[in-house]
């Protein structure tokens, strides 16, 4: 639209969010009966005009969900992947320093059978497949000079260390095989939702579409409505908190002691995250009109984890690169309390994203066919708020 494999978030809300309005979800309710009410007769086997936009949503959040997956096989495919090659790059040098510690031994066989001395005994050293079975079972080493016992026990370590090695390289390909078959299922999972989702709507008739679009315009004008609504309450959370603080400092300077040489500072407490948020939030206006492509990180095109995560690395902060990973790369904090800056998270597997900019609006990437803009967080139902989290 966010190593190991790792669960999914559950359906839990995060505490202090705010809990739907039964009374938004019924003058809903009602809007969507009415609308029902006035639409043309439905044949029997075709569904209704909501019931098709329902439909589309659902697939939609869908493809938003397997493509948080995806995004998560591709981060871990691309770290098995650099584990993988490192193992076998490592297990290369060692094998040809066991080669080379192989030669000197050879070496020392050479000279010993030039001169009649053990040359049976290292012989069959070199050719046994565990020298250290061969150690245990005869009194090679007693008849060895300090130089051939130290190449000797050189060549068992390193021997040891390449098996090691070798099955650490091993193991990592299985599981970069493994997590490139879930990566190619999610990358399937979202397609077939997409064409689906676009199926449906190639059926719908240029009146039923019309229709759609309207329904749209006024979930759209709930959602402004809604977001003014939440700006009113922040404003009026903002005005009691600077009156309390100003009574606070009053009362502080007259009953303060003249002369004390102590002082307080001015600044508020979160005036370096303004700063961050601010860097992020440029960051992100510049992206608006660019266009949603599910698994893209920008720079001409992002899903939703790749905008929020690329807004705040432009701020100095990495972030996770899935949602399921970003919701806990911070503090939660309540709807009422939300900042310019922080993350916005939305539905109870945690599949999309936005950053907020104040006033009820954010700043995301929507879903396929759309581009990243400005929109109340709202835009799909108070429902469909999840939690808020400040990143930094």
């Amino acid at each position: 639209m966010a190593s190991h494999r790792k669960s999914r978030p559950t359906g839990t809300r995060v505490a202090g969010i705010r809990t739907p309005a039964l009374a938004t979800a019924a003058l809903t309710s009602v809007a969507l009966l009415s609308q029902s009410a006035n639409a043309a007769p439905q044949a029997d086997d075709k569904p209704s005009l909501e019931e098709v936009e329902k439909k589309v949503d659902d697939l939609y959040r869908q493809a938003g969900s397997a493509t948080e997956k995806y995004n998560a096989a591709k981060e871990k495919t691309a770290k098995q992947r650099k584990r993988a090659d490192a193992l076998i790059d490592d297990v290369a040098k060692r094998t040809q320093k066991l080669n080379e510690a192989r030669e000197e031994l050879g070496s020392f066989a050479s000279a010993q059978y030039r001169t009649g001395a053990a040359a049976p005994d290292t012989a069959t050293f070199l050719l046994a497949d565990t020298p250290q079975d061969y150690f245990d079972q005869t009194q090679l080493m007693d008849r060895m000079t300090g130089r051939q016992k130290v190449a000797v026990d050189d060549y068992i370590a390193q021997q040891s260390e390449t098996m090691e090695k070798r099955q650490e390289a091993t193991e990592s390909l299985e599981a970069l095989t493994e997590s490139q078959g879930d990566l190619k299922t999610a990358k399937a999972t979202v397609q077939r939702k997409l064409a689906d989702a676009r199926e449906l709507m190639s059926r719908l008739t240029a009146e039923e579409k019309a229709r759609l679009a309207a329904i749209e315009k006024q979930k759209q004008e709930e959602a402004a409505r809604k977001a003014d609504e939440l700006a009113r309450q922040q404003a009026a959370q903002r005005q009691a908190q600077e009156e309390a603080a100003q009574q606070q400092d009053s009362g502080s300077s007259s009953s303060g002691t003249a002369g004390s040489g102590s002082s307080t500072s001015t600044a508020p407490a979160d005036s370096s995250y303004a700063t961050k948020a601010d860097k992020a939030l440029a960051f992100a206006r510049a992206q608006i009109g660019k266009p949603y492509v599910w698994g893209a990180v920008g720079p001409g095109s992002y899903d939703c984890s790749g905008l929020t995560q690329a807004a705040w690395k432009a701020a100095g902060v990495d972030l996770p690169r899935t949602t399921y990973d970003q919701v806990n790369a911070g503090t939660t904090v309540s709807l009422s309390q939300a900042q310019p800056g922080d993350l916005v998270f939305f539905y109870d597997d945690v599949t999309h994203v936005g950053i907020y900019i104040g006033n009820g609006m954010m700043i995301h990437a929507p879903k396929p066919g759309t581009y990243v803009r400005e929109e109340s967080i709202y835009y799909d139902g108070e429902s469909a708020i999840h939690s808020v989290v400040r990143p930094a």
